[in-house]
């Protein structure tokens, strides 16, 4: 069962949806044609082929039917639009650690998280510790390796 909750993400994660999407609508035929193949080798209940492009199939149908999905939901957010005092959704933050040394991370959506580049999920601890914050807040987050501790330094709409 599908949920109707809005699904917060900037302009480049729903263009990365939608040409994902485009990708694998474009591999449906060519799937077909490898179903057709293995059926033409006989026996269908040995044929690893026939296997192997049936699971496929599976997976490109619902992996269109989780991006149309998410695509229906989707909130399309531009930072340069938002202001104020607080970390919401699309602000990029300055923390420092423990040691005084600045981390940048901008709160993105599920979709876009990728932590090597410094971007976190607003459903991530961190993410979710950071959002209603302001500068000069202490936070503290739990995390695999243990408890770590920042202070808000800056707080940007980029």
């Amino acid at each position: 069962m599908a949920t109707v909750d809005k699904m917060p993400m900037l302009q480049e994660g729903y263009e990365k949806l939608v040409q994902d999407l485009r990708r694998l609508k474009e591999e449906r035929p060519q799937i077909v044609d490898s179903i057709e193949e293995a059926r033409a080798h006989g026996d269908l209940s040995e044929n690893a082929e026939y296997h192997a492009a049936k699971e496929r199939q599976g997976q490109v149908e619902a992996s269109i039917s989780d991006i149309e999905d998410k695509l229906s939901r989707a909130q399309v957010i531009d930072p340069r639009d938002l202001s104020g005092d607080k970390i919401v959704f699309g602000a990029t933050v300055t923390l420092l650690d423990d040691d005084d040394k600045p981390v940048k991370y901008q709160i993105v959506g599920q979709t876009e998280a990728d932590a090597k580049t410094g971007r976190i999920s607003y459903n991530s601890p961190l993410g979710r510790a950071l959002i209603g914050r302001k500068v000069d807040d202490e936070i503290e987050v739990a995390v695999p390796a243990g408890d770590r501790y920042y202070v808000v330094s800056k707080i940007e709409f980029i």
